[in-house]
């Protein structure tokens, strides 16, 4: 492409890819010859905006295609234009295509066809297997990354209950003393220390979860940014109300897993000693 040092992947669809996994970040799919899409990257590299027309060259040849859409798309380092091969017939593209997606009818187990399909298509030097839209290994590495961080943050978190609860506890020791001299059972006793930190915990989930959300939809169009990419909105937008209230009450779970075993100390406290040691 003229102005593009070094060139670009061109992907060209023969059949129907009214399914494909990618996911638009502005106008549409191409559905007619002489339409494609690119990524943001491809964009922004040939100063070509969505609705523009761009020449194709190669050895010569050239033909004309109008991008009709900006896909969310990292392949090729983000510079992968994809249109029809219809499109780019001029550029005489290879007649076999290399790759076919095949999309399996519902209630067909995906893992036993590809088994199957790559049994009888081996003679021929090919192979058959699963593929799942956004599932990468770097996707697989990132998910893994935060999950383990999250781990983290939580047990970090449930430490630092366990400590605040602690200090606390023992300072209100001769409060304990008096109210089990009063009465109270080593079940009311662990009741009142989860209460007292439960209550702060749905405080500060609730707090915690707005701000939260709006971290993230600050950060993460910043680290598509980061990396000449645009993130669509479908793919930052994904809290529902079912998440975001079981994500607010995670803070009522982790106050509680924290407050846990301070709690169980204190109802097992001796009377006679909490006394005393005030």
């Amino acid at each position: 492409m003229a102005g593009l040092k070094g060139g670009a992947p061109l992907v060209a669809y023969e059949g129907n890819t009214a399914g494909s996994p990618h996911t638009m970040v502005s106008g549409r799919w191409f559905e007619a010859a002489g339409e494609a899409v690119a990524p943001t990257r491809f964009l922004r590299a040939t100063g070509v905006r969505v609705g523009d027309t761009v020449t194709l060259s190669e050895q010569g040849r050239t033909v004309r295609v109008r991008i009709v859409g900006e896909v969310f798309d990292l392949g090729g380092d983000g510079m992968t234009l994809r249109s029809g091969a219809a499109s780019v017939a001029a550029l005489q593209p290879p007649s076999m295509p290399p790759d076919f997606a095949v999309t399996v009818a519902p209630g067909t187990d995906p893992a036993d066809y590809a088994e199957r399909l790559g049994a009888a298509v081996a003679p021929l030097g090919a192979e058959a297997a699963v593929t799942e839209a956004g599932k990468s290994s770097v996707i697989r590495a990132m998910q893994a990354l935060i999950a383990m961080l999250t781990l983290m943050l939580v047990v970090v978190a449930c430490l630092g209950v366990l400590n605040t609860v602690v200090l606390d506890t023992r300072d209100r020791v001769r409060d304990l003393g008096v109210y089990k001299a009063l009465g109270m059972t080593p079940r009311q006793t662990v009741a009142q220390v989860l209460t007292s930190v439960g209550a702060i915990g749905l405080v500060a989930g609730a707090v915690g979860v707005p701000l939260g959300v709006a971290l993230h939809r600050q950060v993460m169009p910043a680290m598509g940014r980061a990396v000449g990419t645009t993130i669509p909105s479908a793919d930052i937008d994904v809290y529902g109300a079912p998440l975001l209230a079981l994500l607010a009450t995670a803070g009522v779970v982790i106050a509680t897993a924290g407050a846990l075993l301070p709690a169980v100390w204190a109802a097992r406290a001796a009377t006679a000693r909490a006394l005393r040691a005030e």
